[in-house]
């Protein structure tokens, strides 16, 4: 009797059904499309996030560098002789630690065994500066001018004779070429490179490094550096008068690598002129609930150094991205909660208008002997499956929209300021948190991710949106007498 009754009352009013059921499905749409859109947010921030920590780092510890002291800058220094021989070219390599102050190896040790650590790995970053080119030796000439007169004889230069003279010999022609190229090189811990500068990038051509190469001279190029030099698997690599060979072509598995070329720690360590030294101490928490009680134990026992975590470094992101997720959490979610409360007022709004037209209806049913709860569950279950029928329609529009949005993949910028450290070493090639003023932009796409969460959400809401409407248009007709029906006859 119930669902007869209820098919044939939402059959007959089809018109007030699909106006409740669209209100209900834009606001639970727009609740939708924004959850998926700052779920695809935090994949975009997510991805900046690891490039530059690697995968699985929770923080990283650097220290700062100090000023330079005496007569050492800090600046890389060439030297070449003018040689003879003009076709001789001359090349030097300058091979300097980059971003912060450079840390004991030991510290590795120290940090591993904080409490809350699960493990620590030690990289160290280079910057390499190769400088190559040649001299061309000038030819001097001396010019010779002859005087027409007296004083013109008088006139010449020392030892000169009478009617003539030579000028002080210049030099014409000559010059140098050089060319010079930057790359940056990580000393990668070989043992436990699941953390670190390489976690981030997938071996495409070649292999990774083995645990036994721990000092071997071998080296593993980023794909965008092996294009641009023309570098293969199998091929080497000379580094200030060291040969490498090229083992394996890695490809970074979310965005534009900041590395370009990655060594085994300690060949790392004796072209930096860096013995049982890092930069950079990569760590995984063990619990990345508590990541922020591990960041105050390492810089409450370990003094002097900057612990950076994946939060410090997220306030450092800006551009597009950083402002559209701002606005998709402060703004978006604001405004969907409101549409969403708005559609609930006017679905009971409107089910309470449609009860009050039907007051011959409900008054002659209580006077055939319904009671009130029974009247009451009628408009609740009628409210019910306009909830449903939005949430349906609301679930189908916001699927839509956030497959629109997938589809169009808008581009947003992320720009990756350094953090408070003061110049502290970041990552490798100075991806890393704190790097010395420096910005690098990165383009990422946007997508918006629907979970079963969010779906399940919507069919909650469609339900909880049926359920006021019901409960307010039933609390109106269980209020209804039969006497009421009986003066609307007459």
């Amino acid at each position: 009797m119930f669902g007869i009754y209820l098919k044939r009352e939402l059959s007959r009013r089809k018109k007030a059904t699909l106006v409740i059921a669209m209100g209900l499905a834009l606001g639970i749409a727009l609740v939708i499309t924004v959850t998926s859109v700052s779920a695809g947010m935090q994949q975009a921030q997510g991805k900046v996030l690891k490039s530059l920590y690697g995968l699985g780092t929770d923080m990283t510890v650097t220290k700062a560098r100090s000023a330079s002291t005496g007569s050492s800058s800090g600046r890389p220094k060439f030297d070449f002789d003018a040689k003879s021989d003009s076709s001789t070219t001359q090349s030097s390599d300058r091979v300097m630690t980059q971003g912060g102050q450079s840390l004991k190896s030991s510290l590795v040790t120290r940090v591993a065994a904080q409490k809350g650590v699960s493990s620590a790995v030690g990289a160290l970053s280079l910057n390499v500066t190769k400088v190559d080119g040649s001299f061309t030796r000038g030819t001097a000439k001396s010019s010779t001018s002859s005087g027409s007169g007296s004083s013109g004889a008088q006139q010449g230069g020392p030892g000169g004779g009478q009617g003539g003279g030579s000028g002080q010999p210049q030099v014409q022609g000559g010059g140098a070429s050089f060319d010079v190229n930057s790359y940056s090189v990580a000393g990668v811990d070989v043992t436990h490179q699941d953390l670190g500068p390489l976690a981030t990038s997938k071996i495409t051509t070649g292999r990774t490094f083995t645990t036994s190469q721990t000092n071997a001279k071998v080296a593993v190029l980023s794909a965008s550096y092996a294009k641009e030099n023309k570098k293969a698997v199998g091929g080497t690599l000379t580094i200030s008068g060291t040969k490498y060979t090229v083992i394996g072509i890695a490809t970074p598995d979310s965005s534009e690598s900041t590395t370009d070329v990655y060594l085994p720690l300690k060949q790392a360590q004796t072209l930096g002129d860096a013995k049982d030294e890092v930069t950079t101490i990569y760590v995984q928490a063990a619990d990345s609930k508590r990541i922020d009680t591990v960041k105050a134990a390492i810089q409450k026992n370990i003094s002097g150094t900057t612990v950076t975590t994946s939060a410090d470094l997220a306030d450092t992101v800006s551009g597009s991205l950083s402002t559209a997720s701002n606005l998709a959490t402060s703004v978006g979610k604001w405004l969907s909660v409101a549409v969403l409360v708005a559609a609930f007022l006017v679905a009971a709004l409107l089910t309470s208008s449609a009860v009050s037209r039907r007051v011959r209806e409900f008054g002659t049913l209580k006077a055939l002997g319904w009671p009130s709860r029974r009247v009451t569950r009628q408009v609740v279950g009628e409210s019910v499956v306009n909830g449903l029928l939005g949430g349906a329609l609301g679930i189908a529009l916001g699927l839509g929209a956030a497959y629109t949005v997938t589809a169009i993949s808008p581009k947003l910028t992320a720009e990756l300021g350094s953090t408070g450290g003061g110049g502290t070493g970041g990552g490798p090639g100075g991806g890393g948190p704190g790097r010395q003023a420096v910005k690098n932009t990165m383009e990422i796409a946007l997508s918006a991710p629907v979970s079963v969460t969010t779906i399940a959400l919507a069919a909650g809401l469609a339900i909880a949106g049926g359920l006021v409407a019901g409960a307010m248009g039933g609390w109106r007709a269980s209020r209804m007498r039969p006497a009421d029906a009986l003066r609307s006859v007459a």
